[in-house]
């Protein structure tokens, strides 16, 4: 079996896959202190609560957006898994990166990509709604060629809580209407129904410039929040950069 690590800036996911695909996935807290040992035997346990035992795995691939951590994940690879894993980044990208900078494209963008690409086909567009709001272009001839970056939905909050002395946090549900009856329901339609916004006002420009007719899927924490909203997210698929790291490993053994 195959382990998957998605390393986000907010939350790490976990999966193991099989022939099939993703077979389980968990999401954890990205902490950038965690060592080698808090790794393994946390993730150790979590196979176990499946009756997988560690002696199962027998591949790791990485997606790892902060690099504090890598280190970490190789050495519990090696330790606790026997194997030295695979770790995605842009100088090895199974997909063709048209852009200015190729070794600066984040691994997260490319296995959402390659994803994406394989579950829905080309053009496509991922919107990655975690610590921020990414979108994500691969065209016509399955090349990622670019996209947006904003901030995310916690980050607004954060930023709206700490500079406005009388707004506060609140907890991030949909509101009944777009008008807010109080500070609460304010907030929330402005976030929830801005970002929506944003993601609609985003990807319809994206469209004409991508050319075709795109699939835009949206994965990310947020994702099952914003896209219920959004008039141009037409699927959500939370084990998204999952299936790609599962993808990109295949793409390595079929190589050999």
């Amino acid at each position: 079996m195959l382990l998957v690590i998605d390393v986000g800036n907010t939350n790490t996911k976990v999966g193991l896959c099989d022939d099939a695909g993703v077979r389980v996935s968990w999401t954890l807290t990205t902490r950038r202190e965690q060592t080698a040992d808090e790794y393994g035997l946390f993730i150790e346990a979590l196979l176990r609560s499946n009756g997988i035992e560690a002696s199962q795995v027998s591949a790791v691939a990485i997606s790892n957006v902060v690099p504090p951590v890598q280190q970490a994940l190789e050495w519990m690879s090696e330790k606790y898994f026997k194997v030295t894993p695979l770790t995605v980044t842009g100088a090895n990208s199974p997909l063709p990166l048209d852009v200015d900078e190729p070794r600066e494209v984040g691994p997260d963008r490319i296995v959402s990509c390659v994803g994406a690409l394989a579950i829905y086909g080309a053009p496509v567009i991922v919107v990655d709604l975690g610590t921020a709001t990414r979108f994500d272009c691969v065209d016509g001839r399955g090349a990622f060629v670019g996209g947006a970056i904003a901030p995310g939905l916690g980050i607004a909050m954060d930023a709206l809580s700490a500079r406005a002395a009388r707004l506060f946090r609140v907890e991030m549900t949909r509101p009944e209407s777009a008008i807010g009856r109080n500070t609460t329901t304010n907030i929330q339609s402005g976030m929830i129904f801005g970002f929506a916004g944003l993601v609609d006002g985003i990807v319809e420009r994206m469209k004409p410039e991508l050319g075709g007719t795109p699939t835009v899927v949206a994965t990310g924490g947020q994702a099952p929040l914003i896209a219920p909203v959004s008039r141009t997210i037409q699927h959500v698929n939370g084990d998204l950069k999952l299936d790609g790291l599962r993808l990109a490993w295949l793409g390595t053994r079929s190589d050999r």
